[in-house]
């Protein structure tokens, strides 16, 4: 008996196949767009339902409040939602004992329980605006939460440790809810986004190199690229951050992208260097000493052209160390060039050399993060922000003076209804300190108020009213929730969507014992809004320049980092003032939004200089503590305190007297290079390089006037 042959796929299969496939193909695009979007405003409303009808089961006095906490958790990974659960649910245990603490302290004085908040809050805003990140938020929860418990607790202290206890297990509810929900249904992980990332920073600085060894970009566009890696250095931390909560990251991970992110501030600073240095000899019109360093250029322009392996790295340094002693012999067969032009040269070989190996140890650690490899690396630390001290001190007293200004207002008014507003000018100005735009922040709330009013209105006393169970009321709330998560889904309207959100869950959502009252709704709604306007109005009056970012406090931080570079233990320090300049030059970067003006661009030279200038005293005094007494070494012990001296009193004068301790000390290490052993000469080498970018750093701050006033 013959085998039956094959049953081929029917026709109404294949056209099944093929619709699917089309099907598919035309929502593709969608998914990755705006059905990311639904998934999430899904995700939202599923956590803040699931909250809010457990809050109703068990009774509990105010379930808005779990409602509220999960649209205030809705973000778009599950990393960021654990790591901001934790810190809320921190700051909330933070607050409300320290709540308890100031009511049992002052149970029967309202003026000075209000001036402990005062204290407290300013306290705590001051915190969040010097760490800017998630732990941030812990601080902010901390000061608003004790406000929250403690004010209402005025006219009767005894009822506040119940308030206390109601808001962590509201808050809890809430938080258990978000958590569970973001990280089992449909989840989406922050670690990929993290190496996404890392893929991005990696091809952009590459292709940025390129550029600029091919001589295709200005240096106004190299410095305003400088400020957009600063930023990029900022975020990859802040989602490295989230990715930590989440189970598939690990410890080691963690010290990869550490290690990464030193990695490519040290890259960056050294090509930074070595393009300074190019295009100054461009400017002075060097053509012997071009002519010498272009084919190095050029040939590692090729490299980063191809993908950057160890073999294919390897190559290029030894192209480099070939072109090198090419250059080397055409000087020596060549009449003899100023010393000037050596050094020039000596400097551009140095620079070379060295961003190669920066090159390579930015490739391997890249390769190992894209690969999944674990690599062993030493922990370089953590990048860490750090707030200019008289922005931390600004925001601290705006947030106080905010509290003591609405409390007098309630005093003034009798209004009961005043205590709303307190909380809203409270929270918006401990909310909106770390933000580099706080009157664009809360200016977008208030809008996400006022749309709400008109919304809030229709949605409570026309649909939720007429609903007779927990279901029904949900889908009459749902359309306005779930617009207030689709427009906080996107960065552009995010803040009108928190302030609907936010709005809607105080003044819609039915209580245990509901009561539809429209003269205690208007009054709700006026309060809040009230409140907004105040926090909005305090940050444009009380200290409007002493805000993140601002490029006044970013340029004399600056300074001061450069003064830390001279002064400060070595331990560590080179990363730490690397830290801190790109820390500073992302605040700017910030705060400039996408088009920085001509003196924001001023700030971000003046920041790359002294960055350029803080390295090599970093490298400097490193060297003078490895090195033996001498003539060399008192030179360089000459350098540093004129330095010093230069940059705790800038002027043409100091600045002219630093420059000549240079030339002196130039001419003393040339002096003992001869006699020197191999490994002094590279010291000496080294310290010649370390010379000549800070002669020529300041000769650039001297020539163009941009000296710092005393």
């Amino acid at each position: 008996m013959n085998a039956s042959p094959a049953a081929s796929p029917s026709s109404d299969h294949s056209a099944a196949r093929r619709a699917l496939f089309w099907l598919h193909a035309q929502t593709a695009d969608w998914l990755r767009t705006e059905g990311e979007r639904w998934i999430y405003v899904l995700k939202a409303m599923l956590a803040a339902f699931s909250a809010l009808w457990l809050a109703f089961r068990l009774g509990l006095d105010a379930p808005y409040t779990a409602l509220a906490t999960t649209i205030v958790l809705a973000l778009p990974s599950s990393g960021m939602v654990l790591e901001k659960a934790l810190h809320r649910f921190l700051g909330t245990l933070v607050g409300c004992a320290a709540a308890l603490t100031l009511v049992a302290l002052f149970p029967q004085s309202p003026t000075v329980l209000f001036l402990g908040l005062a204290l407290w809050v300013a306290l705590c805003t001051g915190g969040a605006a010097m760490h800017r990140n998630q732990q941030s938020y812990s601080f902010v929860l901390a000061g608003y939460t004790a406000v929250m418990i403690a004010v209402p607790a005025v006219d009767a202290p005894s009822g506040v440790f119940m308030l206390a206890v109601t808001r962590v297990t509201e808050v809890g509810l809430g938080i258990l809810c978000s958590a569970v929900v973001h990280d089992v249904i449909f989840p989406r992980r922050h670690s990929r986004a993290v190496m996404r990332t890392v893929q991005a920073r990696y091809a952009g600085f590459i292709g940025f190199c390129r550029q600029v060894l091919e001589h295709r970009i200005t240096p106004a566009e190299a410095e305003l690229n400088h400020l957009k890696f600063a930023a990029d250095i900022a975020a990859l931390e802040s989602g490295r951050a989230a990715a930590f909560f989440e189970a598939g990251h690990s410890r080691s991970q963690t010290r990869q992208l550490h290690a990464f992110n030193a990695a490519f501030m040290t890259a960056l600073t050294t090509f930074y260097t070595l393009h300074r240095l190019s295009h100054r000899m461009r400017a002075a019109g060097e053509g012997p000493v071009l002519a010498l360093v272009e084919p190095m250029y050029a040939h590692m322009a090729q490299t980063l052209t191809e993908e950057l392996t160890p073999a294919r790295l390897a190559q290029m340094r030894s192209a480099l160390t070939a072109d090198i002693a090419l250059a080397r012999a055409q000087l020596a067969a060549s009449a003899t060039l100023e010393r000037a032009l050596l050094i020039d040269f000596d400097t551009a070989v140095e620079l070379l050399e060295r961003f190669a190996g920066n090159l390579a140890d930015f490739a391997a650690l890249y390769h190992g993060l894209a690969q999944q490899k674990r690599q062993q690396v030493s922990d370089p630390g953590a990048y860490s922000p750090k707030t200019p001290p008289a922005i931390i001190a600004a925001s601290g007293f705006r947030a106080g003076a905010t509290l003591l200004v609405t409390a007098a207002m309630w005093y003034w008014l009798a209004w009961p209804g005043m205590v709303n507003a307190i909380l809203m000018a409270t929270i918006f100005c401990a909310l909106a300190s770390s933000s580099p735009r706080p009157t664009a922040l809360v200016q977008q709330v208030l809008i996400g108020f006022l749309l709400a009013i008109p919304l809030d209105f229709i949605t409570e006393f026309f649909m939720v009213a007429s609903s007779d169970s927990f279901f029904p009321m949900m889908l009459a709330a749902l359309p306005l929730f779930s617009f207030a998560a689709y427009l906080s889904s996107g960065p552009r309207w995010a803040g009108v969507g928190i302030g609907l959100g936010m709005f809607s869950a105080t003044l819609v959502v039915p209580m245990n014992m509901m009561r539809y009252d429209v003269e205690s709704f208007l009054s709700s709604e006026l309060s809040l809004t009230m409140g907004v306007v105040v926090a909005f109005l305090m940050f444009k009056v009380v200290l409007p320049e002493h805000t993140m970012g601002h490029r006044g406090h970013v340029a004399a931080a600056l300074w001061r980092e450069a003064q830390n570079a001279c002064s400060k233990g070595l331990y560590r320090l080179k990363r730490r003032f690397d830290n801190r300049v790109r820390d500073l030059l992302s605040q700017l970067n910030a705060a400039a939004g996408p088009a920085p003006g001509a003196e924001t661009r001023a700030v971000v030279r003046q920041g790359l200089t002294l960055l350029e200038l803080g390295h090599a005293v970093i490298e400097l005094r490193q060297l003078l503590a490895a090195s033996h007494a001498g003539d060399a070494r008192d030179s360089l012990q000459a350098v540093l305190r004129e330095l010093a001296a230069y940059l705790d009193a800038p002027s043409r004068a100091t600045g002219e007297t630093a420059l000549q301790a240079i030339l002196d000390a130039g001419s003393a290490i040339r002096a003992a290079l001869p006699d020197a052993q191999h490994e002094r000469r590279a010291r000496l080498s080294t310290a010649l390089t370390d010379l000549h970018s800070i002669y020529t750093s300041l000769l650039d701050q001297l020539s163009t006037g941009d000296i710092r006033a005393a």
